[in-house]
């Protein structure tokens, strides 16, 4: 992969221009889509399949009056008066008439209606007015909503002097979220910490205008597609969090890198190229796991879940193509005016004396691990760090244990609900009238439940009513039944239950239940099944579904952690300490969401309102964002630390120069993302400041307690073993090179072999192994020029192995390899689509594709059959190939380099008399239990070799050309 992010990188800054216009012209388009058709996104919170659900679908078609929204009008007398005196009724009933007339409401209950004599508290100082309407939600139109807020004050002004008027109700408990000043003020402390991060107002600035470019994309691109999908209010909200907090952390690491290898003499355009190439990788092995993650919330089988995990997924998708693609475009134009103008200074210094710097700026560099400048004052810092977590690392790791432990606790006590008006603010007329309405009609009065069921069959639909209802009454937990009535046409009936407490209490879930766990017996007795329903049934079927998907999202999310660690740093160890740092940041991360949300802790200080139960889907999205976030902290910490072992660092070394190298990027970008995240908590809707908390505090506790604490400490005890895998384990495992290392073996090996321009063939020190049927396998030194012939005989266990490495088809666990001028394993798949694997009888089709490299499989071929067709065969390839060697003579076509697989009769029968072929001599036996030892299992003859000296010299055997 850091290959085509080399060339993308590479093209990216020489189409500079082309790249900012697409990106731009995708801007427009998404904005100008999103103002002209968006819908809003204000969709309510559904599960379809679940009883409440299914139970507002059939009261929408049988009981349409009950089955939509409403909203609430509360009326408080002052003391000494009653809200049921004429006055107030007087007023009240002309506001209702009005209220009547608006769209979408099918009924208006006022206290003085036959059927609803519980509409007066028992005080008699408060009313309340029911607008019932036949609409949802989000599909209430915005004229019915304002026509409510307009009657409530219509109707203070009508009563007396000292009477109290609010509206709410379902309608108006939850809030469209906005972007405030606050959430501003994160955006102007990661400016400020990135100006000290990388130096100069331009450089700091970059991250910032590309990631408002990403999330102004991706917010756009969500409202566009409301006009063909329902979001939520906190899906926009979502992506904006993440898209900002990454794409600023996404360009940081790119422009980081950028200005380390322009301070060590890499020429601008390949420094690019090289930054999008090394951590570039990283930024999309990061964005692919949170991807993953995100869209793995889809498990809960919840829809509005599923969209939201979608849309965030897509905003951290755009974040991280915008980060490989426009950020080297920017950087291009940018120059050398990326680093500070101190820092220029230096490096011009540096050009003009020759012995002053190992640098220089043109495009020809050094490679990709040469050394930076002096250690700064940060530098020194980090490696004072880790020096005093990795030299007692069994204390650090137990005092990290212990304090991460504690900070859990909290989670122990989690309770999940969706928000209600409770949540709002102390002022929003919703949330007064939800604490009116419980002062004095009681808690439960603010999510009463409805039981619904068909009742056609029955020949006294009231009588059977008023039975149900006093079956209801007699449970715990039931405060009242304030109505119980059949619909018009007699077949459906509705019996609606206030409870003790409030939505969000346990009491209400558990009568729920118990409502539930009589539906057999009703059933039995009255021949109705009855439903429960209600607002607060959903909330309560939301949370209880989201719960139990929680065990298998985390499955998920800790066995790809697993898998995709493994691949990347090739060891078991790593995987495991990096899945467990995980789960002790989200621990953590929980606890102190319910410390502050549901204990109250903090609470004024960070503008929480209501102390209850936490948001239903918090928990299994901030495990989502969480997971990929602290693998993104792990890969640019830890793969910093193995490429110090990959080059001979010893363990302790190696842990001190990573992280000092990786250690002040990544606490920049976590402090980024921690002032993203807080900016959202003290002005921010309630369902995105419970969520922005969390990852305020998990994103702090993995970066700084798991990552740049525990994680030196447990890689010290590990040592070497840190990096270890089984062999069986390793050939199962994809390689996912995220640290570049593929590149920097690419850029070594540009002129190599000495004779580059025309060997199609070249191999050093080549060891191969599949680990089950061949012992280690090593060829010393082999090379092939366009118009030669490599014959490797059939006969020989090692002879197909070659070949199929040679071609990009098998695996090499060692040496230097190259074929048609791409290096080995790491271009195996372009090798593969310039290489064609061929038999006589299909020569044919596969040369005229003008492949650079032939393989030709003579096993189940060959002249001794005697028959015409083999001859015709035979005839037909030496053309091709004769014909193919004219075309590259004249340089109309690339040179053809072939491997035969077959005796010697039947490859002279082949090819052209002009081809001159170089014989691979048989191995000689080698134990396979000596895996150490440098055997001669392949050893090519003398004139294959261009390092014939040493000592696989001595164990060569005389080749034959012609």
């Amino acid at each position: 992969m850091s290959s085509l992010l080399h060339a993308l990188g590479a093209w990216a800054a020489r189409a500079r221009v082309l790249v900012l216009v697409i990106w731009l012209a995708i801007l427009a388009l998404l904005g100008a889509g999103a103002v002209f058709l968006s819908q809003g996104a204000n969709a309510p919170i559904t599960i379809p399949g679940t009883e409440s659900q299914q139970a507002i679908d059939t009261l929408s078609r049988t009981f349409p009056e009950v089955s939509g929204t409403s909203a609430t009008i509360i009326v408080v007398a002052p003391e000494g008066e009653r809200a049921d005196d004429a006055a107030y009724e007087r007023a009240i009933v002309a506001v209702s008439e009005e209220l009547e007339e608006l769209e979408t409401v099918t009924a208006v209950s006022t206290p003085f209606a036959e059927l609803a004599p519980s509409e007066v508290s028992d005080d008699g100082r408060a009313a309340l007015l029911t607008v019932q309407m036949d609409a949802s939600m989000n599909t209430v139109p915005e004229a019915t909503a304002q026509g409510i807020e307009e009657a409530a004050g219509e109707l203070g002004e009508r009563l007396p002097d000292g009477a109290q008027v609010s509206y709410g109700g379902d309608l108006f408990s939850t809030s469209i979220p906005g972007f405030t000043a606050t959430e501003a003020l994160g955006v102007v402390i990661a400016f400020i910490v990135l100006i000290f991060t990388l130096g100069s107002l331009l450089a700091a600035g970059m991250p910032l205008v590309i990631a408002l470019i990403g999330v102004g994309i991706s917010v756009a691109g969500i409202f566009f597609s409301t006009a063909f999908l329902d979001m939520t209010s906190t899906t926009p909200m979502l992506a904006l969090m993440l898209g900002l907090a990454v794409g600023i952390d996404y360009t940081l690491f790119i422009v980081s890198r950028h200005q380390e290898q322009l301070r060590a003499g890499l020429g601008v355009r390949e420094s690019i190229a090289r930054a999008t190439a090394t951590s570039g990788s990283a930024v999309v092995f990061a964005g692919i796991t949170v991807i993953i993650a995100l869209l793995g919330l889809s498990v809960a089988g919840i829809p509005f879940l599923t969209a939201l995990g979608v849309a965030a997924a897509a905003a951290v998708a755009v974040a991280v193509l915008i980060a490989v693609t426009l950020t080297p475009a920017v950087l291009s134009m940018a120059g050398p005016r990326i680093l500070s103008r101190r820092q220029r200074r230096a490096l011009s210094a540096e050009a003009e004396d020759p012995t002053a710097g190992a640098g220089h700026s043109g495009t020809a560099a050094p490679s990709l691990d040469a050394p930076g400048p002096a250690p700064s004052r940060a530098d020194r810092f980090f490696a004072g760090w880790v020096r005093a977590v990795t030299a007692k690392p069994i204390l650090t790791v137990v005092a990290v244990l212990l304090l991460l432990g504690a900070a859990s606790v909290p989670a122990l006590s989690l309770r999940l609900a969706l928000p209600g008006a409770e949540t709002l603010e102390p002022q929003d007329p919703a949330r007064v009238t939800y604490e009116l309405t419980g002062e004095h009609f009681g808690e439960g009065a603010n999510g009463p439940l409805l039981l619904t069921g068909s009742i056609i069959t029955s020949t006294d639909p009231l009588g059977l009513m008023d039975d149900l209802a006093d079956e209801v009454r007699a449970l715990p937990g039931v405060a009242d039944v304030p109505l119980a009535t059949p619909n018009q046409g007699a077949d459906t009936g509705i019996i609606q239950v206030v409870p003790e407490e409030g939505p969000q209490a346990e009491s209400t879930a558990a009568l729920v239940s118990e409502l539930r766990a009589h539906h057999d017996e009703w059933l039995d007795r009255y021949g109705v099944s009855l439903a429960v329903t209600g607002f607060t049934a959903v909330g309560i079927d939301v949370s209880q579904l989201l719960f139990e998907a929680l065990l298998p999202f985390g499955v998920l999310v800790v066995g790809l952690s697993l898998i995709l660690l493994a691949m990347v740093f090739r060891s078991v160890w790593v995987p495991i300490k990096a899945t467990l740092g995980y789960l002790l940041s989200v621990g953590a991360a929980f606890g102190a969401v319910v410390a502050v949300f549901q204990w109250g802790w903090l609470g004024d200080l960070l503008n929480v309102h209501h102390a209850g139960p936490v948001l239903s889907f918090m928990p299994i999205i901030l495990m989502g964002v969480l997971f990929g976030l602290a693998m993104d902290y792990e890969v640019f910490l830890v793969s910093r630390i193995r490429e110090e072992v990959v080059h001979g660092a010893d363990s302790r070394t190696a842990i001190r120069r990573g992280f000092v190298g990786s250690g002040r990027v990544v606490t920049a970008a976590a402090i980024i993302m921690i002032s993203v995240f807080a900016a959202f908590v003290p002005e921010g809707d309630p369902s995105i400041k419970v969520i922005a908390l969390g990852l305020a505090v998990g994103v702090f506790v993995d970066a700084f307690v798991v990552r740049m604490t525990l994680v030196p400490a447990v890689l010290q005890l590990l040592g070497d073993r840190a990096w270890r895998m089984p062999r069986w384990l390793d050939r199962l495992l994809p390689v996912f090179d995220v640290e570049g290392e593929g590149l920097a073996r690419e850029l070594e090996h540009a002129d190599w072999p000495a004779d580059a321009p025309t060997a199609r063939i070249a191999a050093s020190k080549l060891l191969l192994a599949d680990g089950r049927t061949l012992p280690e396998l090593r060829v010393g030194a082999l090379s092939a020029r366009g118009g030669e012939a490599l014959r490797l005989d059939p006969r020989d266990p090692a002879a197909a192995p070659l070949a199929a490495a040679l071609s990009g088809r098998g695996p090499i666990r060692a040496g230097t390899v190259k074929s048609a001028g791409l290096l080995l394993p790491e271009r195996a798949s372009s090798l593969r689509r310039r290489a064609a694997w061929a038999t006589p009888e299909t020569a044919g089709p596969a040369l005229a594709d003008a492949p650079e490299l032939l393989v030709l499989d003579l096993r189940q071929w060959g002249p001794a059959t005697g028959n015409l067709r083999a001859a015709e065969q035979a005839e037909a390839v030496r053309a091709r190939l004769q014909a193919r060697a004219v075309l590259a003579d004249r340089g109309e076509a690339r040179p053809l380099a072939v491997i035969v697989l077959g005796g010697a009769e039947a490859t002279a029968r082949l090819l052209p008399e002009s081809t001159r072929i170089l014989e691979v001599a048989p191995p000689e036996a080698v134990p396979a239990h000596d895996p150490a030892r440098l055997a001669p299992a392949l050893a090519p003859a003398p004139e294959l070799s261009t390092a014939a000296a040493g000592p696989l010299a001595e164990q060569t055997s005389e080749g034959e050309a012609r």
